[in-house]
């Protein structure tokens, strides 16, 4: 198609932009076959599981397909080739869907929720990035090694006791106490309360009502959810009071922080313009590294932590290799996580499998074709799934579905294309936090896997809640303390990657 003049943002249609408006050869794009008038396709559909729901479809239906629902039309992506396309920063963008946009309420135009055009965005990621450079991430470790220990001290507790542990809710206290620690310098005091903080009770009620508002047509919300509506707006002034009282006390301190985030955010400028971050901009901000910073980290451990226990083999591997790097040393330094790596592996394997930000959307910038075939308007968007994205066996071949960290190797990630793994979204919009989120993750392995060995409940079958994050429902693991014997004969066991330097796995070399 060719292409038109760039128009302003507000050219675009408000709200939502139903496929109908931007994709004007819906008819190549196939739907499930059993569409109901009005309602749509609704069949076989289970509002608590959108996601899963829609990979069933994917699976049905092929690389690019549609939904509607409730009169909504949406285009859905997932092959390789597509979503390669859509990563062509010249030609797309982030688009901010229907389920991020309905936590605009809560984080306005925080990093992970504002629109292009929003001027705060580019001002707090320039004033926010070099809170995750090498330099700040060195400071950060020790803080992570201390809120480790709390967990361990908590497992060993629940170990002597002779209970399994609850992962989900364990990894979930360790990334919040990470986060709000090392970036604000505020304790929860998670793992000295029996329930959860009241933050994370709000935290989680605010990001189901923003899943559940996608299953309601829109003018009948106010009726069918008015209760869910009344604990929402509880739930987001019990964000809000948490928050300002952070800034609050940092504040009264003024100039005893830490030159963590929080300081960032409250004094520092734009190196450029001198712009700064508006009181109401800083508690957004704070708001979505709290939540986003802990939610996902806390989802990829868990998973992780549900396949080393159900790989025994994959566990022994990873462990030896810890043994081997780490030796006695009982704690790690910084330089000594990035060496975990088939821990690293692991991991990346997990998101892989269970990217716990389950998708991202692209809108077009411009009028263009989607991989020359599907006609796109400027301002037309699709949702990539990113677990089908990970699971396309024309990159990952015909097991895709099997864990296997080998994937990651170094020579298999040069063999693959860019763009076939992003469980951190693409282009100028991926996640600021991501090299935070990994070495914690890595770290906080490394540790239990030297301490613990994990045994799965043998009737457990992986079940997995969807709240915007996708989490395990309830994994529990079972937990013996590990004898430490001499790691050298393990560690044999530990290919290594023939001295290479492994391209990092999330970003190719187009991004």
């Amino acid at each position: 198609m060719a292409e038109t003049t760039t128009v302003t943002p507000t050219a675009l249609p408000k709200g939502f932009r139903d496929a109908e408006q931007g994709w004007p050869r819906l008819d190549r794009i196939p739907h499930p076959p059993r569409r109901v008038p009005i309602l749509g396709d609704i069949i076989g559909a289970d509002r608590r599981t959108p996601l899963q729901d829609s990979l069933r479809f994917a699976r049905q239906l092929g690389p690019i397909f549609r939904r509607k629902a409730f009169g909504k039309e949406f285009v859905f992506v997932w092959g390789a080739d597509l979503v390669a396309d859509m990563a062509d920063e010249s030609r797309f963008a982030k688009h901010v869907g229907l389920g991020v946009a309905n936590l605009r309420p809560v984080a306005g135009d925080g990093l992970f929720t504002a629109y292009n055009h929003e001027p705060n965005w580019q001002l707090a990621h320039d004033v926010l990035a070099p809170g995750f450079s090498r330099e700040a991430m060195a400071g950060y470790h020790p803080m992570m090694l201390s809120v480790a220990e709390r967990l361990t001290d908590h497992w060993d507790g629940e170990l002597a006791a002779g209970r399994s542990v609850d992962v989900p809710g364990d990894m979930t206290k360790l990334t919040l106490e990470t986060i709000s620690r090392t970036g604000f310098g505020h304790d929860f005091g998670s793992f000295e309360r029996d329930r959860p903080h009241p933050f994370v009770t709000a935290m989680v009620g605010t990001l189901s009502y923003a899943q559940r508002l996608n299953a309601v047509p829109s003018p009948l919300a106010p009726l069918l959810l008015r209760t869910a509506i009344r604990r929402n707006e509880a739930d987001i002034a019990c964000l809000n009071r948490t928050v300002d009282e952070m800034v609050r006390t940092r504040r009264k301190a003024s100039g005893d922080g830490a030159g963590d985030l929080l300081d960032r955010m409250l004094d520092t400028a734009h190196p450029e313009t001198g712009e700064r971050l508006s009181p109401e901009n800083v508690r957004r901000q704070v708001i979505t590294f709290l939540v986003a910073g802990h939610e996902t980290t806390s989802g990829s451990l868990s998973f992780a932590l549900h396949y080393l226990a159900r790989h025994p083999e994959i566990a022994a591997r990873a462990r030896a290799e810890v043994d081997q790097v780490w030796g006695d040393t009982e704690a790690p330094g910084y330089d000594q996580v990035a060496k975990l790596r088939y821990v690293r592996r692991v991991l990346d394997e997990s998101l892989r499998l269970w990217p716990t930000a389950p998708a991202y959307a692209r809108e077009a910038t411009r009028d263009t074709e989607l991989s020359g075939v599907h006609p796109m308007r400027r301002g037309a968007w699709a949702l990539i799934l990113t677990p089908m994205l990970h699971r396309d066996p024309e990159v990952w071949g015909a097991d895709a579905e099997e864990f296997d960290p080998d994937r990651f190797d170094a020579k298999a990630v040069r063999s693959r294309a860019p763009h076939t793994f992003k469980p951190f979204g693409t282009g100028a919009r991926a996640c600021i936090g991501r090299q935070f989120a990994l070495h914690e993750a890595t770290l906080v392995l490394g540790l239990l896997l030297r301490r613990y060995e994990l045994r799965p409940d043998p009737a457990y079958r992986l079940r997995v809640t969807e709240r915007l994050t996708l989490m395990p429902e309830g994994l529990r693991l079972h937990l013996d303390r590990r004898t430490m014997s001499a790691p050298a004969e393990e560690a044999a066991a530990v290919p290594g990657d023939g001295g290479s330097e492994p391209r990092c796995p999330v970003h190719g070399t187009d991004d």
